[in-house]
């Protein structure tokens, strides 16, 4: 697969699709790191629960989405950087069944 360049500000938000085109959540937080001067994509966060990994008050957002019942299946998920077709970055796909996915566990 050809290297391409995909402006992450135009990935974040948007829903990936699983394979028979249903959406798995959205992404809201890709985890990159670095080598020398480059950066390397690691993991994409997906769903409800990965918006909550980027504040400090994780708990307490859990605790709030259980309250409004929120959370009811809909937790989200640890997405490797090759298990996500970015080739129409308008429409990510999983490049897997969403079974395969890590879930974004309550820590």
């Amino acid at each position: 697969m050809p290297a391409t360049e995909v402006y992450v500000d135009r990935l974040l938000g948007r829903h990936v699709l699983d394979q028979s085109g249903e959406s798995i959540g959205r992404i809201e937080e890709i985890r990159v790191s670095g080598k020398g001067d480059r950066c390397f994509v690691d993991e994409y966060l997906v769903g409800r629960y990965a918006a909550f990994q980027r504040v400090a008050a994780w708990r307490l957002g859990r605790s709030l989405l259980g309250v409004f019942g929120r959370n009811r299946g809909k937790k989200g998920y640890r997405v490797g950087w090759e298990k996500i077709d970015l080739s129409d970055p308008e429409r990510p796909r999983l490049l897997c069944a969403r079974e395969e996915l890590t879930p974004i566990t309550d820590q």
